[in-house]
């Protein structure tokens, strides 16, 4: 089992940046591939960056790839997301999320294929 706490949202001009960060309970929080989505009322929640445990491959969807970055600190039990150059349409809230699995060098990009996840925090990014 693994707790996530997510950190750093808040409101940012388009533009601007902010660094979101995910804090993870457990001693094998290094085993999970980790995965950040976001979400607007009345819409699917969404794909937004995904990074594996071991080799740590990432991958970040196409709205967002070139602007937001997905790392992570196993000696922090923390994953963080990076997002620059930020737009009204950005605006959500993001969670991250846990994937109890042994596979290595995998990323997961669909919401149903993890098992934690976290309360979210919200983002607004104003015109």
């Amino acid at each position: 089992q693994v707790q996530l706490v997510e950190s750093g949202g808040g409101l940012v001009q388009a533009g601007g940046s902010l660094r979101l960060s995910c804090a993870a309970s457990g001693r094998t929080f290094s085993t999970y591939p980790m995965g950040w989505f976001r979400q607007v009322p009345g819409k699917e929640r969404e794909f937004v960056a995904a990074i594996s445990r071991g080799t740590l491959n990432t991958y970040c969807a196409d709205s967002v790839k070139g602007r937001f970055t997905i790392s992570r600190d196993n000696a922090k039990n923390t994953v963080y997301l990076q997002m620059t150059s930020l737009k009204p349409e950005d605006t959500a809230i993001y969670y991250c999320a846990a994937k109890d699995t042994y596979s290595s060098g995998v990323y997961y990009t669909a919401a149903g294929q993890y098992h934690y996840w976290g309360q979210g925090t919200q983002v607004t990014v104003s015109s």
